[in-house]
């Protein structure tokens, strides 16, 4: 049976601009991540071990030179010293741990320098969606066929309703093949007209913008400030983020993910310089009405006009409700979209995975104590991480 990761660059844009944010403000780090199913899933007999091969198999997964001169056209806020990087860097499997209880639950953590275990987040995920869409039967009665037909149906739906919209559909997708598919697609459609409403943006997935010739979507994941919580306190750590990303980008990729602690932290001290420096926020909790709503109230505070801001909304989206959301914001901001699991795995008889990996401990240096990472958001469902500490800082912000 074919592997599952076949590319190194089959990963999201941001593991890659995280890698060298960590590199350059905390080398030594050390963390440990979680796998989380949101649904508590049980997985076959033996779903471990089919699982622990894809990981073994991952050693064998290095960056090309294809790959390299791609990353250096599109990506060239990463300086030419971090391809150096790249090219010397090995998956370790003894990052990974997998166990699986006799109810079928699976366990799965990683541990290690936090510039290296973060290479695993996406082909855990995107190989236990597709190990499990294997088991199921799902890929045996995929008609491609149809599923071309869906996807082109809803390219045109997207482009003729005005969306700006991306894919970010890697995690939790069918397959690697119907990702593929779908992004091919929507290339197409998007190329079939000169003047559609709407705007195909790219994909978050490296390797099949490369494929493509489209533009590798991502900047930054909440695990930069849940780790950041732990150096800062709960009441600055978004300000400091902000401002060692800035540094380290200067300037570029800038599109903040603002929810990992709640709005409220947020906004709380939202600077004005940042504001300008940084082009947009995202929205990936909460309701998106009155997260809009906040958004332009507190750029207008600032004394920034919302209409030169870019918001890209990212919370399990599907095409009526990106829709929806772009006719409420009329205009007032730069609405974007950026839609995963909707495009890469709504498929006919199949049902999607929810799952996620998420960073649970760290500390600055090997020589540091461990704290707990958490993340709480602006929705309750997605919360996740030690409940104790969860609990005190939801007392601190005093909900």
């Amino acid at each position: 049976m074919q592997h599952i990761i076949n590319h190194f660059t089959d990963n999201d844009l941001y593991t890659f601009t995280c890698q060298y944010y960590i590199l350059e403000t905390y080398p030594r780090a050390e963390v440990e991540y979680t796998f989380f199913d949101r649904n508590h899933q049980k997985y076959p007999a033996g779903f471990a071990a089919l699982l622990q091969e894809e990981v073994d198999h991952m050693k064998d997964v290095v960056i090309t030179d294809q790959e390299i001169e791609f990353m250096k056209t599109r990506c060239n806020f990463l300086p030419l010293w971090y391809f150096t990087f790249l090219r010397g860097y090995r998956f370790k499997s003894k990052e990974v741990s997998i166990s699986q209880d006799s109810e079928g639950y699976l366990d799965i953590k990683v541990h290690g320098k936090w510039f290296s275990a973060i290479m695993w987040e996406m082909p855990l995920l995107s190989s236990i969606s597709e190990l499990m869409h294997r088991l199921n039967g799902d890929l045996d009665k995929y008609d491609a066929a149809a599923e071309e037909e869906k996807a082109r149906k809803k390219a045109i739906r997207i482009f003729d309703g005005g969306l700006v919209l991306g894919d970010m559909g890697t995690r939790r997708r069918l397959s690697f093949a119907h990702q593929d598919m779908v992004i091919r697609v929507m290339k197409e459609v998007w190329e079939s007209r000169r003047h559609w409403n709407g705007k195909f943006t790219g994909t978050s997935n490296v390797w099949l913008a490369m494929k493509y010739n489209l533009v590798p979507l991502g900047t930054m994941s909440h695990q930069l400030i849940s780790f950041e919580e732990n150096v800062s306190g709960l009441f600055e750590c978004n300000f400091n983020v902000m401002k060692k990303f800035s540094d380290v980008y200067d300037g570029d990729n800038g599109i903040y993910l603002y929810d990992c602690f709640g709005d409220k932290v947020f906004f709380g001290n939202l600077s004005k310089r940042m504001a300008m420096m940084y082009k947009g926020l995202r929205v990936d909790s909460g309701d998106e009405f009155e997260q809009t709503e906040k958004i332009i109230a507190k750029y207008r505070e600032l004394g920034i006009e919302p209409q030169t801001k870019q918001v890209c909304f990212s919370n399990g989206l599907n095409i009526e409700k990106a829709l929806e959301i772009h006719e409420y914001v009329n205009g007032r901001v730069q609405d974007s979209y950026g839609v995963g699991t909707f495009l890469t795995c709504d498929v006919d008889g199949c049902e999607p995975m929810n799952i996620v990996i998420k960073l649970t401990r760290g500390r600055i240096t090997e020589n540091r104590e461990w704290h707990d990472c958490v993340k709480l958001s602006c929705n309750t469902t997605k919360t996740l991480g030690n409940p104790d500490k969860c609990r005190y800082l939801l007392g601190l912000l005093g909900e």
